[in-house]
């Protein structure tokens, strides 16, 4: 990648967000193209994670789309989707740990102080200005946001397993993914880079759902309400409304082998049968 030059990527971060209109998009698209890869239908289904998955206000919508761009980008560098699982995993935590260094939260609702499911919170959020912060968050992270995915997907893999599985992917291809797509959701494991925090087999699911949406309705962008979406509806009945990973699966993970293991044992097998099933219901 060539080098980047912090300034305009800051007011290329902004412009894009605005343009596109979601943080999930922005990042996505930003990191697509200075892979040289863009991913345009891609992109636009992963709107629906802006405001931490169907606004329930978990991980950080800019941190979903960073991590869809290095797992394209890991599958692209690896070749073999067993590495490239691994890879997109590490490039993650790596793209976390850089955001949480600027915000000491990957979490929607704590950075934006806002309940976005709450009508009366969100209008507040809109009025009084704090989307502003999100754009100037933008702008701040994005070279920084650049440089962590160059060097997570650069990392030393010879810890990894030979083959690395994630849930995420596991739920995608339930869903009649392709091996890249599967890879561009893989760093979702374990509550996005076994964080523990929100399901990443959830976030697979409602964009792999968008995609399969908007490529029906010939483009045009998949519009969910999160009162009504029946993924989520699944998902909660299933769950117990719980939302976090490491309360589902009653332990957060320490390594990708333990993960993997644990997929490899039918760990969330349920839930992610549940959760592919709804790639019927529409």
């Amino acid at each position: 990648m060539k080098t980047i030059k912090s300034e305009t990527v800051k007011l290329k971060a902004k412009r894009t967000f605005i343009k596109k209109g979601t943080c999930s998009r922005a990042f996505f698209y930003i990191l697509d193209r200075e892979f040289g890869h863009p991913l345009d239908e891609e992109e636009k289904a992963i709107d629906p994670l802006a405001g931490g998955i169907l606004q329930q206000g978990y991980q950080c919508g800019m941190l979903w789309g960073a991590s869809m761009a290095v797992g394209a980008e890991a599958l692209r560098r690896n070749g073999e989707l067993d590495q490239a699982t691994g890879v997109a995993i590490l490039a993650t935590q790596h793209i976390m740990k850089s955001f949480v260094d600027r915000t000491e939260s990957i979490e929607c609702e704590e950075i934006t102080d806002t309940d976005f499911t709450n009508k009366k919170s969100f209008i507040k959020f809109m009025l009084s200005g704090k989307f502003v912060s999100c754009f100037k968050l933008a702008g701040k992270w994005a070279p920084e946001a650049l440089n962590a995915a160059n060097e997570g997907l650069a990392q030393n893999q010879t810890d990894l397993p030979q083959q690395s599985l994630s849930c995420a992917s596991e739920v995608v291809r339930k869903m009649g993914a392709s091996e890249e797509e599967m890879a561009m959701v893989a760093g979702f494991a374990g509550g996005l880079g076994l964080s523990g925090s929100g399901c990443g087999a959830l976030a697979a699911t409602v964009w792999m759902n968008a995609l399969i949406h908007n490529r029906k309705q010939t483009g045009k962008s998949a519009s969910f309400d999160p009162a009504t979406d029946p993924t989520l509806k699944a998902f909660y009945e299933e769950t117990d409304y719980e939302m976090q990973c490491d309360k589902i699966c009653g332990q957060r993970f320490n390594t990708i082998e333990e993960h993997t293991e644990f997929v490899k044992n039918g760990g969330c097998s349920k839930l992610i049968d549940v959760l592919a099933e709804t790639a019927n219901s529409e």
